[in-house]
């Protein structure tokens, strides 16, 4: 059998068995990422020691007792919120529906009352009359609300 070897003399031709006899412990021993399976091991229990500390642990546990009570905290304020909107929104009826009775009875009171029958009463019965010109006596307001009589006005 000819085998065509691809190295630097192009035209080169290997016959019979062409493949070399190689020693495995020697060419393991020799390549420079050789390991042995003890130092495989080893590593192995350095990186599972190193892996996670007491610290780290302790700073994961914190973490996440701070991230649960920040939870149940938002929880705790979003329940208080939409139970506030719903007292909200039964506050805003109860007033609503009172506003509506108060103009109802307002109403009914100020149709119930006749200006013209008091007045008639006021004139007939009871002797009032109207002011006369030379009784209205007119004054000016200094930036108050109300007026004092100190004096009598009927001279």
């Amino acid at each position: 059998m000819a085998v065509y070897s691809q190295g630097r003399q192009k035209n080169a031709y290997i016959t019979g068995a062409a493949a070399r006899n190689i020693d495995v412990k020697r060419a393991l021993e020799e390549r420079p990422d050789f390991h042995t399976l003890k130092d495989y091991e080893s590593e192995a229990k350095k990186e599972s020691k190193m892996g996670m500390s007491f610290l780290y642990i302790m700073f994961l546990t914190t973490a996440l007792v701070v991230m649960g009570y920040v939870l149940i905290s938002y929880l705790k304020l979003q329940s208080e919120i939409t139970t506030m909107v719903d007292d909200i929104a039964v506050y805003e009826t109860t007033l609503n529906n009172l506003t509506l009775a108060n103009d109802d009875e307002y109403s009914k009171m100020e149709t119930a009352v006749d200006y013209e029958e008091i007045r008639k009463i006021a004139i007939e019965e009871l002797g009032m009359v109207y002011a006369s010109e030379n009784q209205i006596i007119t004054y000016t307001r200094e930036n108050s609300d109300y007026v004092r009589q100190l004096n009598d006005l009927s001279d």
